[in-house]
């Protein structure tokens, strides 16, 4: 059973086993979700998570956490170098970032309003795009999970509410 919890606040003081970055396929990490990561968790996790790419857009990858109060950061490749992206792009990194949750054996995820930031991408096609990644992923998996949306800003908390309530 998927539980969906949205919130609004900071995704790095996320406290639970995988925080998801909106990353690009080259995988370094710039501003936003994952310079918010990169700041409070520490330059170890680019170097990590470097050693990894390029990968796929749509694909993702973990890496340790740092200094973060989560398990893992799972780097969701949402864009490619030209930056842009589309809910296409967003439901399979979305799936991708789910079936590696859940391969790791996660208990709880948050997500942040991919593609929201630099993607300029618009909430409620984020947040849709997000949940038919997810629920594909999950889908006849059986697990448990918490699935909590963090979202920075009320723009984007009032979007994913809409779309993610029952």
């Amino acid at each position: 059973m998927i539980e969906f919890i949205v919130t609004e606040g900071d995704i790095a003081d996320f406290e639970g086993d995988a925080i998801v970055n909106a990353a690009n396929d080259h995988l370094w990490m710039g501003s936003g979700v994952a310079g918010a990561l990169r700041r409070k968790g520490g330059s170890a996790i680019e170097e990590e998570v470097l050693s990894k790419g390029p990968i796929e857009v749509g694909g993702a990858v973990e890496t340790g956490a740092g200094r973060l109060k989560a398990k893992w950061v799972i780097h969701a490749a949402v864009m490619g170098q030209d930056l842009k992206t589309d809910p296409e792009r967003i439901r399979r990194a979305a799936r991708s970032s789910m079936e590696l949750a859940l391969s790791l054996g996660s208990d709880s995820i948050a997500f942040p309003a991919l593609g929201c930031g630099v993607g300029k991408i618009d909430p409620y096609a984020s947040a849709d795009a997000i949940k038919r990644g997810i629920l594909e992923a999950a889908s006849g998996s059986g697990t448990n999970i918490r699935v909590y949306m963090v979202l920075f800003g009320s723009s984007a908390f009032h979007a994913f509410k809409r779309v993610f309530s029952p």
